[in-house]
């Protein structure tokens, strides 16, 4: 099951990294060409809007897992072993709570705004709520995990709550 979520949040990250360079060819693109040729692209500021916006959701989701997301843990730490499991269950409940919140409401204006379209590309703008329901459900899926490997594996809150490193340092080929 682990190989399976990694490579799930592995294809995430590709799906980040893709609609980053979109958003940058656009943009640089649409850039030449009206400095160039007095001309553009109209339908290019939509579809960089909409990959900026599903690079952040997923950017979110990415953050989450590995717990780069900001937080604050200053009493988590302070706290005994049992203590510290029980709010950190409280924690990932609010979290569970909050990200239904987010799917069910992302939803609801998916539905509302499914024959709204933009006007250059005639994309859906239900297209823009949808990734809230992706996001949602799959924070509600990181934190259930959490909750499993906190109370079934019995890892300590400490394991999860430390930033998850893939080993790489970004900034070991500047020395």
């Amino acid at each position: 099951m682990s190989t399976f979520l990694d490579r799930l949040f592995r294809g995430v990250d590709i799906m980040m990294a893709v609609f980053l360079a979109l958003m940058i060819a656009l943009f640089f693109l649409n850039v030449v060409l009206r400095y160039v040729f007095s001309t553009g692209l109209v339908w290019s500021e939509e579809v960089a809007r909409l990959a900026f916006i599903y690079l952040v959701y997923f950017g979110t989701i990415g953050a989450f897992r590995d717990n780069r997301h900001l937080g604050v843990d200053t009493v988590l730490t302070r706290l005994p072993e049992r203590p510290r499991r029980v709010l950190y269950a409280g924690i990932q409940l609010v979290i569970i709570w909050m990200m239904g919140l987010l799917a069910v409401g992302s939803w609801q204006l998916a539905v509302q705004n499914l024959n709204d379209r933009w006007v250059a590309t005639q994309f859906p703008r239900a297209l823009v709520y949808g990734v809230g329901v992706v996001t949602g459900v799959a924070i509600i899926l990181v934190a259930v995990g959490n909750l499993y490997q906190v109370f079934v594996a019995r890892r300590s809150v400490d394991d999860l709550t430390t930033i998850r490193d893939d080993g790489a340092d970004p900034l070991a080929e500047i020395d």
